[in-house]
């Protein structure tokens, strides 16, 4: 869900509920390091940090980036280094840090189950993204966006605390590319005995699990079957008309997976994306599933990493009848169809989208290029545009882009403050099905917990 919406402290209350709690994965090290300089309230962070086999990064990252009391308002957030093929050791121990932090924290005190939820995507984050994972005991490991055939093997080789590599798609690319991580460079990390978890493969057809089944290799332990209402990045359309009038991106039927043959490769399996009600879930599992992937209602949760302001607006408008989710075919830097509420004072609203100045500081979804000299550059059709065509990107491909990194810090209440004084602004993303939120809040009109909406699941 987005950038630390599905929050350590949300997936400990689904996990204590009963549930597989599942923590989101995405740009961890930059939600850690603003933690720390918003002071670390709670102690959590440091908490997990004392748990952490490498003593004497734990030091180091506080002295970084921890300020007793938080940073004063105004004060921009300090930033890492972006993502690179050859990154350096602070920023390759601090992302082992960061997942380990989170994951450590879900898990505190309890034997329920935690997962964590990668993108494919985010390539350059993701072996020391894994192995921060496991060294905090994490028990199902989640990817989508792309096909994640590399993973199942990544995670044997970082159990077993051995250096690794993962392939990565570069454009333009003359030869193949590899971002290698070496685990030995977490002081004391070797001596954590690790388990074996489960690795979920979220796809949206049919054809890709047939093709991730088909050997030992890249075979995953489940697939996460995702529908088109799903919240977030959308595969897109099959369809011959990809764009309807509206503007929106427009799926058909040749977008569903079909799902006798998913369950055909006879691995167990959950559906996503509109299942948010006790009725959706029963149907999930007369098909076949084991269970369902559920976002948005607990996205609203009490415990989710949104802001109580951006909560509450929500819960009006869906009470009211006023809530407008929109699929964007075109405002992702990825070119995925990307889904957002309609939203006051976000980047939905196309006065604060056009006085925001561009700008890609984080660069989490940033394309590898090879440069025609062979020198390797990172592009963003979010970054100014400027920018991007001296990078080789083409004419239009910057038009209507939103960037999501800086938009998602937002919703979680770490929006970066410009020298000029502009503070980005957020941009929430839901699922478009809103039969299970409706459903809670005539129970709980007041908003709800957690564990009341996995409760209210399993009716």
């Amino acid at each position: 869900m987005g950038i630390a919406v599905s929050s350590w402290s949300m997936a400990q209350a689904v996990s204590r509920a009963g549930g597989l709690g599942v923590v989101s994965g995405t740009a961890l090290d930059s939600v850690i390091a603003r933690r720390l300089q918003d002071g670390d309230s709670d102690s959590s962070i440091r908490r997990a940090l004392k748990a952490f086999p490498d003593q004497g990064f734990a030091a180091l990252a506080l002295d970084r980036f921890f300020i007793e009391g938080g940073k004063k308002v105004g004060v921009p957030y300090l930033l890492l280094p972006k993502f690179s093929l050859h990154p350096g050791e602070f920023a390759s121990k601090f992302l082992v840090a960061a997942n380990f932090i989170e994951v450590w924290l879900a898990k505190e005190a309890h034997d329920g189950l935690i997962g964590i939820n990668f993108l494919e995507k985010v390539q350059l984050a993701t072996p020391a993204s894994i192995y921060g994972a496991l060294l905090a005991g994490v028990d199902y490991i989640l990817m989508g966006a792309g096909i994640p055939s590399e993973i199942p093997r990544i995670i044997r080789e970082l159990s077993r605390h051995e250096a690794t590599k993962i392939s990565i798609d570069v454009e333009n690319a003359t030869m193949k590319y590899f971002l290698s991580f070496d685990p030995s460079i977490i002081s004391g990390g070797a001596e954590t005995v690790i388990g074996k978890p489960q690795f979920l493969a979220i796809i949206s057809s049919h054809a890709l699990a047939a093709y991730l089944n088909r050997d030992e290799e890249v075979r995953p332990d489940g697939f996460i079957v995702e529908g088109t209402s799903a919240g977030g990045h959308n595969a897109p359309p099959r369809g011959n008309t990809p764009v309807g009038a509206d503007g929106q991106s427009q799926f058909s039927s040749k977008d569903d997976a079909d799902i006798v043959k998913v369950k055909a490769t006879g691995l167990p399996f959950w559906l996503a994306g509109g299942y948010s009600t006790p009725a959706k879930l029963q149907e999930a599992i007369a098909a076949g599933a084991i269970g369902v992937q559920v976002g948005s209602i607990f996205a609203l949760s009490f415990e989710s990493g949104i802001t109580e302001a951006l909560r509450v607006q929500i819960l009006e408008k869906i009470t009211s009848k006023t809530l407008n989710i929109v699929t964007d075919p075109y405002g992702s830097p990825t070119s995925f169809p990307f889904k957002y509420a309609e939203l006051e004072e976000t980047i939905s609203d196309t006065e604060e989208f056009s006085s925001r100045v561009k700008l890609c500081d984080l660069g989490y979804l940033r394309s590898v290029v090879e440069k025609p000299n062979h020198r390797i550059a990172y592009r963003c059709s979010g970054e100014p545009d400027k920018t991007f065509f001296f990078k080789g990107g083409t004419e239009g491909a910057t038009k209507e882009k939103k960037c999501l990194c800086n938009a998602l810090m937002a919703n979680i209440g770490m929006p970066q403050v410009r020298p000029s004084g502009y503070e980005e602004a957020p941009l929430v993303t839901l699922g478009s099905d809103l039969s299970g939120e409706e459903a809670l809040l005539e129970l709980y009109p007041n908003g709800w917990s957690a564990a009341q909406a996995f409760e209210f699941l399993m009716m």
